[in-house]
């Protein structure tokens, strides 16, 4: 029989009932259950969701300009699956390393940084004339963007009730694809009339022009806050949430007393830690597959350019509104593992089924919509269910460290859709691989749901 989940991981689809007592001390998390969301956590909400977007859009921007840049440098467009891997290489670096940064000095700092870094190197990608200083500016790009995922998912969760945690955190990601959508509509009309370069301009000046606000209205998290016993700092965050507790009252949380990273695997950990680390790798392979070969495979079957970008922009649109529908029936049933699991083996069927668009513009934008709506929404979402998962002062590693191991998946599939296109295969085999990732993908979600049941029946027999 598997041990009991880690201390302070609510079990899924549970809905919490303490009361906040002024008499006592109480944990943060057991306020927020209690004030649910209010305009303050909205805002925090808000200025993670601008952060996801940011990052969706630059994470994009290689895949929207490839085309043009390999006419323009005259490569072979096969060239450009090493350039999509290097970029999500830097990313799984930067996602290992700030989320165990972020456990250790908190989540905003980090934040901070990495937006820094890739907005300037997007600045500067630019300037690269050869495939190999693209990989570099791409790589470091990468570094940022990863490096900003565990801290904006951590705090949002942190800001969340575990009643609608997956809801609001998949709400949030939703900036992600939602950038990446704004994306692919923006560079059809940029690239034509100012160039490529016009894209890296845009994806690092907005970043600088956030930095202001985060640096302002976006705070650290409360329960890091509680378990560096930082009070001065936690009774503003309480005062600004007009909660009417003083600091002395949040209990600490305990801190890690071994290596984050080994903490994943210790107290009931091990096995969803590994079938969430599956599960992302799979959907994050099947997901930038798609993205970033979707455009130069839907012009090679005589797709029209606009209608090859917009494919790209349509399947992020779906996934955004999958990610909100399929986020909220998750939060509704006590089962969210099997929306999930079902949303990709369906999701798999429809991704197949884009690579029989031959060359129709509408089949094409279609077949990418409910693709997305299925199968980039339940990745997001299992993303967030990753974050409730673990307790506060592992939360960052331990989506980090999921986020990184799932960038070798995002690595992984677009070098495969390289290899696949240079050894000769037609859209209809690509396309039908990349279902299979999803697949599996929705394999590793049953397989968490199978754990969550075994552990939620053993506790209420312990109760009894």
């Amino acid at each position: 029989m598997p041990p009991p989940p880690p201390s302070g991981t609510p079990a899924f689809g549970t809905s919490p009932t303490e009361p906040v007592s002024t008499e006592e001390t109480t944990t943060f998390e057991t306020v927020l259950d209690s004030i649910g969301l209010k305009r303050y956590q909205m805002t925090v909400v808000a200025c993670c969701a601008l952060v996801a977007m940011i990052d969706g859009f630059d994470t994009q921007a290689i895949g929207l300009v490839a085309p043009e840049i390999a006419a323009e440098w005259r490569v072979n467009p096969s060239a450009f699956g090493l350039v999509f891997g290097v970029g999500l290489f830097g990313s799984l670096v930067g996602a290992l390393l700030f989320g165990v940064t972020s456990d250790r000095f908190g989540r905003k700092p980090n934040l901070l940084a990495a937006v820094v870094v890739f907005a300037l190197v997007s600045l500067a990608t630019p300037l690269a004339t050869s495939v190999e200083g693209l990989m570099l500016a791409r790589f470091l790009t990468g570094f940022g963007l990863g490096g900003a995922l565990p801290g904006i998912i951590s705090i949002t969760c942190e800001y969340t009730p575990r009643r609608m945690r997956a809801t609001i955190v998949g709400l949030m990601f939703c900036g992600f694809p939602l950038g990446a959508t704004i994306g692919g509509v923006v560079a059809a009309k940029l690239i034509p009339t100012f160039g490529w370069q016009s894209v890296f301009y845009l994806g690092g000046g907005a970043p600088l022009l956030l930095l202001p606000l985060l640096a302002v209205r976006l705070p650290e998290s409360a329960q890091f806050l509680a378990i560096r016993g930082d009070r001065e700092r936690l009774g503003k965050v309480l005062a600004r949430m007009k909660i009417p507790l003083r600091a002395e009252q949040i209990a600490p949380e305990p801190p890690m007393t071994r290596s984050p990273v080994a903490s994943l695997f210790t107290e009931g950990r091990a096995a969803g830690t590994l079938l969430f680390w599956a599960g992302i790798f799979l959907s994050l392979l099947m997901a930038y597959l798609l993205v970033n070969w979707i455009p130069l495979v839907a012009r090679l079957t005589g797709v029209d350019r606009s209608a090859a970008v917009l494919g790209v922009a349509v399947l992020n649109l779906g996934g955004v509104i999958g990610c909100l529908t399929l986020g909220r029936l998750a939060d509704r049933t006590r089962r969210p593992t099997l929306v999930l699991g079902w949303g990709y083996a369906l999701g798999a069927l429809a991704i197949a089924s884009i690579g029989l668009s031959n060359g129709s513009a509408s089949t094409l934008l279609l077949t990418s919509l409910v693709a997305g709506f299925l199968a980039i929404g339940a990745q997001i979402c299992t993303v967030a269910l990753c974050a409730s998962f673990y307790e506060t002062a592992l939360r960052a590693t331990g989506v980090g460290w999921s986020v990184g191991i799932g960038r070798i998946g995002a690595i992984v599939g677009p070098v495969l859709g390289g290899l696949l296109l240079g050894a000769g295969v037609g859209a209809p085999v690509l396309f039908m691989v990349t279902g299979l990732a999803a697949l599996g993908a929705a394999i590793a979600v049953f397989a968490v749901g199978r754990r969550y049941v075994h552990v939620g029946r053993r506790e209420a027999t312990d109760q009894r």
